[in-house]
């Protein structure tokens, strides 16, 4: 399984981004899809992740601000960043988890929140 993530970039606070992370090679057996990220000098962290069926789950300081959807006929992952704050700056990380709790992760995209 090969990730790629797309879309970070650098915004002022409160406004918004959208970032994607594609699924290629033997994907018929992906579970679980998530986003993390990691800021400088801190541990990596647990942003949102989603089912294979669409159930999500979100951090709690991300809650109410982002939201993480999958489409599975394009095999791609969506993260909805909204009303951004400079502590949501970090590299933001996908990974896939598939049916034998192996884990994969993406290359990482820089989101950078201005205040």
């Amino acid at each position: 399984v090969q990730l790629q993530a797309f879309g970070g970039g650098l915004v002022q606070a409160g406004g918004f981004l959208r970032l994607s992370c594609a699924a290629s090679g033997i994907t018929f057996n992906i579970r679980t899809i998530a986003w993390y990220r990691q800021a400088p000098g801190k541990q990596r962290e647990l942003v949102a992740n989603i089912s294979d069926v669409g159930y999500p789950n979100y951090g709690d300081s991300v809650k109410g601000r982002f939201t993480i959807s999958r489409d599975n006929v394009k095999n791609t992952v969506y993260l909805q960043m909204n009303s951004l704050k400079p502590e949501d700056t970090a590299v933001y990380y996908c990974n896939a988890e598939n049916a034998w709790y192996e884990h994969y992760w993406g290359q990482g995209t820089q989101v950078t929140v201005s205040s």
